[in-house]
């Protein structure tokens, strides 16, 4: 925990986990209101936590937020919590099993009082979670504002958030233990595994399966690499002779998904989300309609009709989605004139820098597509927040699938024209090399330099506000110098877009790389300073995300496994197109169609097979789990003949 502690009005004693920052113009009545709910008891609809307002700054010069508001818990409410929200934890026999308070001592590192049971990252997710869940008792609005309705059950920080008045809730760093995770994870240049678990005790569960998966990935592509290497050396130039690579293509891409999910599965167990019940779902802070009744939960909430929502998407998204696939299209046209007005200029005159010329176009045309995904980034965002999806998980679906669909097409609809329709395979493996090493120094000037530069105006900013602590009370400043530093950090945004660069990197590499053997290497190259440059940015730029109790890496599971079909058509494809498999089928077009179709259609047959094949759990972890089921099955059974016994001799 943090090493100083902060006192709330009860007198209680507390360290800081959690910071809160209402808008500097907030009503004093809302304040004292909105404090009096996170203070007051469970029975009475609170959450039974500690806050104390922060003090001012270090430099009385600076115009600081006075609505900032610290926020812990006693070990015993942290632990009422970790059994509320269902917290898997290690037993005393090895398995993970849900905390219950009644039987905390059976529990592996429970010791005491428990002061240590709990990682700093999963008190701040329950304290999180008890905010979350305060809800509106009889208030028709936020007091100190009228213009904020509220009814019974609506959830209070949701509607502060809407409005404006909540500006940011965020969980603090603890120094000590990030310096530790920062030396073992990136400081140091070295040659093993990032240290998983630590992240995930830093910074949960989801964040642990990004990296894991980043890890798996790049040791995936390791065999695509040797592989390679020796063929880009001794075969350069021989281009008719990639069907070997790309029949190795069609198992691997396979393959590493399937044992994906089972190292997946292995992580999660170890972590205890693998079986643990995913919370119940409230609306998005963002969500609006007219009031009306939810059956599930038996409370009033906005409503808003389906088909509205079906309208927007099919009569305004979708055709939004098809214009930009249009403006992609069009520009991919011009990139293609350009190419040819650089080769009829190269073939009238070779020269040094001709030769320069012809990889101008293909450069140009990889910033334009970065540029692109940006702007319709932006748009797919607006859009799919206009869209009105009043489940969290909802809105991400959608956003993932426009800007997959677009990212996807953007970037591979060039490599797919010069395959198959040009059948030019001299530029394809031009054009990928080009496309891919260019998206790699734009994505490393973003994730790698950018972060540097802003670490390095941070460290400045330090440096001035330690000179000036120097001549005040240091017992008071550590925490609040903290809280105001960290609240200036850039959010973490979430795993979105790590993944969807993992996302277009595997498919440059499952795709085409059997026209540019050097794709696996130049993925895994860029992966390994991934880890360093993402490890970086998550110590030293943001703010530490709250934990994300992920089980897996959910829809982009489906994404890549998508992304794994269509390479099996695209190799299946162009070893069709080879001369040696063309001249087993001399003056017969058709018979080399109907075999390539036949092959590509038994390669997905079995792919299917394989993913039922090969279980996703693995066996040991399948029987610890119907074991904890059954010894559960078997006490709620003892505790129902224990009510029924009591129930009986009550009545007589």
């Amino acid at each position: 925990m943090l090493q100083e502690s902060s006192i709330d009005r009860s007198g209680s004693r507390f360290s800081p986990l959690v910071v809160v920052e209402l808008a500097s113009d907030t009503n004093q009545e809302t304040i004292a209101w909105l404090l009096s709910r996170i203070r007051d008891r469970q029975q009475n609809g609170g959450a039974e936590l500690l806050v104390e307002q922060m003090g001012p700054g270090v430099d009385a010069e600076e115009k600081e937020n006075p609505n900032m508001f610290l926020i812990g818990a006693s070990w015993q409410r942290l632990l009422d919590g970790a059994e509320e929200i269902g917290l898997f934890k290690e037993y005393k026999d090895g398995s993970m099993r849900g905390f219950t308070c009644s039987n905390k001592h059976n529990f592996k590192d429970f010791e005491g009082d428990g002061d240590n049971f709990l990682s700093m990252a999963e008190c701040q997710y329950i304290i999180k979670h008890e905010l979350d869940t305060l809800r509106a008792k009889d208030e028709t609005h936020v007091p100190g504002h009228d213009s904020a309705k509220l009814y019974p059950g609506k959830s209070i920080v949701r509607r502060l958030q809407s409005k404006g008045i909540l500006i940011q809730i965020f969980p603090l760093h603890e120094n000590e233990e990030l310096k530790r995770l920062s030396f073992s994870w990136y400081k140091r240049v070295k040659l093993s595994l990032q240290p998983l678990d630590e992240i995930r005790h830093y910074y949960g569960e989801g964040l642990a399966l990004y990296f894991g998966f980043l890890e798996y990935f790049t040791f995936a592509l390791m065999p695509m690499a040797l592989i390679g290497v020796p063929y880009y050396l001794f075969d350069w130039e021989d281009y008719d002779k990639y069907v070997i690579f790309a029949a190795f293509n069609l198992v691997w891409c396979t393959v590493i998904l399937e044992f994906w999910k089972r190292c997946s599965a292995s992580l999660a167990y170890r972590w205890g989300t693998l079986s643990r019940k995913k919370a119940f779902e409230e609306p998005r802070p963002g969500f609006h309609g007219v009031l009306g009744f939810n059956p599930v939960t038996g409370r009033e909430e906005p409503v808003y009709p389906n088909i509205k929502r079906q309208l927007r998407v099919y009569l305004v998204s979708v055709p939004f989605v098809l214009l930009c696939l249009y403006v992609s299209l069009y520009i991919m046209m011009i990139y293609f004139l350009m190419e040819g007005w650089a080769l009829s200029v190269h073939a009238e005159e070779p020269t040094f820098w001709t030769e320069i010329l012809l990889f101008i176009p293909s450069i140009i045309y990889a910033v334009v597509i970065e540029i692109m995904n940006l702007i319709y980034r932006y748009a797919a965002e607006f859009l799919t927040e206009w869209e009105n999806h009043r489940l969290e998980s909802s809105y991400q679906n959608h956003l993932v699938l426009k800007v997959l669909v677009f990212n996807f097409f953007n970037c591979f609809a060039s490599l797919f024209y010069i395959a198959f329709v040009m059948q030019d395979m001299a530029l394809l493996r031009q054009s990928l090399a080009t496309l891919l090493i260019t998206s790699q120094i734009l994505n490393q000037f973003m994730e790698a330099f950018l972060p540097y530069w802003l670490q390095r105006r941070r460290n400045k900013k330090i440096t001035r506000k330690i000179q000036k602590r120097n001549t005040l009370d240091e017992k008071q400043l550590p925490v609040i110098e903290q809280v105001r530093l960290e609240a200036d950090m850039s959010t973490y945004l979430g795993t979105f877009d790590d993944y969807l660069e993992l996302f277009l990197l595997f498919g440059y590499v499952s795709l085409f790389s059997c026209v540019y053997p050097l794709a696996a290497v130049l993925v895994v190259l860029n992966n390994i300073t991934e880890v360093y440059s993402d490890a970086f940015k998550m110590c030293s730029v943001f703010k530490r995300p709250f934990s994300d109790p992920a089980a897996n890496i959910g829809v982009w599971q489906l994404a890549f496994e998508a992304m794994s079909v269509i390479a099996v058509v695209t190799n299946c494809s162009l070893i069709g197109m080879s001369p040696q498999v063309k001249a087993y089928f001399q003056g017969s077009d058709q018979q080399l169609i109907f075999w390539t179709v036949a092959v590509e259609h038994a390669l997905l047959a079995v792919k299917f097979i394989l993913t039922f094949l090969i279980p996703d759990v693995p066996k040991h972890i399948q029987i610890q789990l119907a074991r904890l089921e059954y010894e559960s099955l078997e006490a709620l059974k003892k505790r129902k003949m224990l009510e029924t016994s009591e129930l009986n001799k009550a009545e007589k």
